[in-house]
């Protein structure tokens, strides 16, 4: 029990008190150990108090304290494979505050490709199942421990942590969260940190961008594909290459990419050399594989390229990071002379391994505040959904249908939504029974036709073979002729 909770509690046993004396009625003894002093009371108070005492048999009961009644919702990873491995539970209880942390309540979370390799079992900085997933956040602070002297109750902050801010309630230590700019909403500073912190160390502190580079851009249309595009912006005459699927182009060539290619159509590299045949300054390859191959050939001297992702293993084979990493890192290593003599470097980056680097995040994180407050940033947020739709979002991330933030909405749906999804999916499973029906209708007609050739064929062979037997048979009558 806090000292703040405990005058209220007394309040409550004094009206429960006066309550008995007025209807003497029996009530439950009381759960806590002690009970307050009562106020000073008149003689002819006392004496009906003590008439009251005599015909009830115990106090009333205190209200359960706040920790046993406090429940909040989360997203949990239950094991590794598809999108019902996240589930939405309750947890009870309160969370208990540290010196130097802060509870948050959560508005909005945001969804990055960690988050799906993470349920696929590919993202070793999570811990295992059953655990909470998600590595940002937004909300309001609702209670500070010991110590903290920057952070109070009612702040509007933005939260960046390895992992667990999938759900309603999140404690952190307060060096992982950040005040929100005026004007930002919970949207936008939960679709910021991940996104904008990984483009930006990538640009600045590993690709040292400077006026007329030039920079190639995977998966343009995605979350750090934006922030990256943004950036660049923010410095003078540099050239971007974006690629992202033909859909996109209109929105990835307005949001600062100088030269979009389809590179579901397209050779890339082709591309880029018609337009930039000396090379490029700077990669960031989030694909890994062959395109990071192609994108280090692609390279001028000096040049570098940033490999922060391996998005081309995420549907196939399943390894971890350290063994992508390796494997990777053999397959450079047997061309060091290359290296030497191409003058150009390799770098990786992974921003889950930075969490303790707490003095360079937070220094990263002002920089892009700053750019923010001055117009100069802003978030593009591609879609919002609740938390009991987290299967529907990571889809739509994984199918790479979306042009920016997909953001997880904590605030529960409410029951005309659910009406809705639930119209939605019986819809759904209707048209993919419809579907599932047609293809074995198909298949049927397919085979019933196969089975009618087959008998075609063999009634043709039979009529060859008739035909042979009875030439064979008019064969003599010829020679006796």
């Amino acid at each position: 029990m806090s000292g703040e909770d405990a005058p209220a509690q007394q309040q409550n046993a004094e009206e429960q008190k006066q309550q008995q004396q007025e209807t003497k009625t029996p009530a439950e003894s009381p759960k806590t150990e002690s009970k307050p002093d009562p106020p000073p009371t008149s003689a002819s108070t006392e004496a009906a108090a003590a008439a009251a005492a005599d015909d009830t048999p115990a106090p009333a009961a205190e209200k359960a304290p706040e920790e046993d009644t406090f429940s909040y919702r989360a997203l949990v990873l239950t094991g590794y494979g598809g999108y019902d491995k996240v589930k939405l539970q309750v947890k009870k209880g309160k969370p208990a505050l540290k010196s130097g942390e802060v509870m948050v309540r959560v508005k909005m979370c945001g969804l990055n490709f960690a988050d799906l390799m993470a349920r696929q079992g590919l993202y070793d900085r999570l811990p295992s199942p059953p655990v909470t997933p998600g590595m940002e956040c937004s909300g309001i602070i609702e209670a500070v421990g010991e110590d903290v002297t920057d952070r109070k109750v009612g702040d509007k902050v933005l939260v960046l942590n390895r992992s667990g801010m999938w759900q309603e309630v999140v404690v952190v230590a307060t060096t992982h969260t950040f005040l929100m700019p005026e004007g930002m909403s919970f949207e936008e500073a939960a679709a910021l940190p991940v996104n904008y912190i990984t483009a930006y160390l990538m640009l600045f502190d590993f690709g040292h961008l400077r006026p007329n580079q030039s920079v190639l851009i995977h998966m343009a249309a995605g979350g750090v594909g934006i922030a990256a595009t943004q950036l660049c912006k923010t410095v003078n005459d540099v050239t971007v290459f974006g690629t992202a699927s033909a859909s996109k182009h209109e929105v990835i060539s307005q949001g600062g990419v100088t030269h979009a290619i389809d590179y579901r159509t397209r050779d890339y590299v082709e591309e880029i050399r018609k337009i930039s045949p000396k090379g490029l300054d700077i990669v960031l390859d989030p694909l890994g594989g062959s395109d990071t191959h192609k994108g280090y050939n692609l390279l001028k001297p000096m040049g570098k390229l940033i490999s922060y992702g391996a998005a081309n293993m995420l549907a196939g084979q399943k390894k971890n990071l350290f063994a992508v990493a390796k494997t990777w890192y053999q397959q450079f290593s047997v061309h060091t002379l290359s290296l030497i003599q191409g003058n150009r470097s390799v770098c990786g980056f992974h921003l889950g391994y930075l969490d303790s680097e707490t003095e360079l995040i937070a220094q990263a994180m002002a920089a892009v505040m700053d750019l923010y407050r001055q117009g100069k940033i802003k978030p593009r947020i591609d879609s919002t959904y609740h938390l009991e739709q987290v299967g529907d979002a990571m889809r739509r991330m994984q199918e790479r249908n979306n042009i920016g933030k997909i953001i997880l909405n904590t605030e529960p749906m409410k029951e005309e939504e659910k009406k809705e999804e639930a119209k939605k999916e019986e819809e759904k499973k209707k048209d993919d029974k419809k579907k599932d029906d047609k293809k074995k209708e198909d298949k049927k007609k397919d085979d019933t036709k196969k089975e009618e050739k087959k008998e075609e064929k063999k009634k043709e062979e039979a009529k060859k073979d008739d035909k042979k037997a009875e030439e064979k048979k008019e064969e003599p009558k010829k020679e006796e002729n």
